[in-house]
């Protein structure tokens, strides 16, 4: 527990800190030896309504999906999500679509898909943005994604070097067209600019829908998966490979 120590000047009252201790404490059933039942009972009802939420099953994992850089499975699927919940806004699929793995906080286990476990996934208040871009600025945007040495994508093929350097991008199978306008779906986060993208910021055009939370739009999508009798797959494609032989 940390311990402040302060030097006091009489007269003008002036605090300099001279020392600073501090230690770990473990949070483990310890604390729970005396629990306080009054406390307990007033939260019962609380804690019973956001049980019947959280742990609502909506779907099942067919395997576990992990993330992790240049490319995973599990940042090749929420990829794949924003890229897919741009058509109702622009009327379809946006060209690429992108997540930062720092987004992703942990696994999708293989089985039963509960709230609970979307939230740990996805803790974040991070908002869907579709941004429109030139080629050649989007270039910039896909060579800052080498440079990361990958982020969740979807829609586009990179081939990068391992120290980060790009050597070739395609978008739906074709070269980037320096002068085609392309859009890009990615969280509001991104789209500011941030996590080593910068280039982001530079978009011709930005839409942001309303209600359209990261977390909820994969709920909505598992949900949707669940109904047609589907379970939640993905796979690794290719989508950014580090190249075998650099010169």
């Amino acid at each position: 527990m940390p311990i402040l120590l302060l030097a006091v000047t009489a007269c003008r009252p002036s605090y300099r800190m001279t020392d600073l201790e501090g230690s770990m404490v473990v949070m483990d059933s310890t604390w729970d030896a005396h629990p306080d039942s009054a406390a307990i009972a007033l939260l019962a009802p609380y804690q019973a309504k956001i049980d019947s939420v959280m742990y609502r099953v909506v779907g099942t994992a067919a395997h576990t999906m992990d993330k992790g850089r240049p490319e995973s499975e599990l940042s090749n699927l929420v990829a794949d999500v924003l890229r897919h919940a741009a058509q109702p806004s622009t009327g379809k699929v946006a060209d690429v679509g992108v997540v930062n793995m720092g987004g992703l906080r942990t696994i999708l286990s293989a089985g039963s898909i509960d709230v609970r476990e979307i939230y740990e996934i996805l803790p974040f208040e991070n908002s869907l943005c579709i941004l429109t871009f030139k080629g050649t600025v989007l270039k910039q945007v896909l060579t800052e994604i080498a440079a990361c040495g990958g982020e969740g994508v979807s829609g586009v093929r990179l081939l990068i070097t391992s120290d980060g350097k790009l050597l070739q991008a395609t978008v739906g199978g074709k070269p980037v067209d320096d002068n085609k306008l392309y859009t890009l779906a990615t969280i509001d986060y991104i789209a500011d600019g941030n996590d080593g993208m910068p280039s982001m910021a530079k978009a011709a055009q930005r839409i942001c829908p309303e209600h359209s939370i990261l977390r909820d739009l994969f709920i909505r999508y598992v949900e949707a998966q669940t109904a047609r009798g589907k379970q939640i797959v993905s796979q690794l494609e290719g989508r950014i490979t580090i190249a075998k032989n650099e010169e």
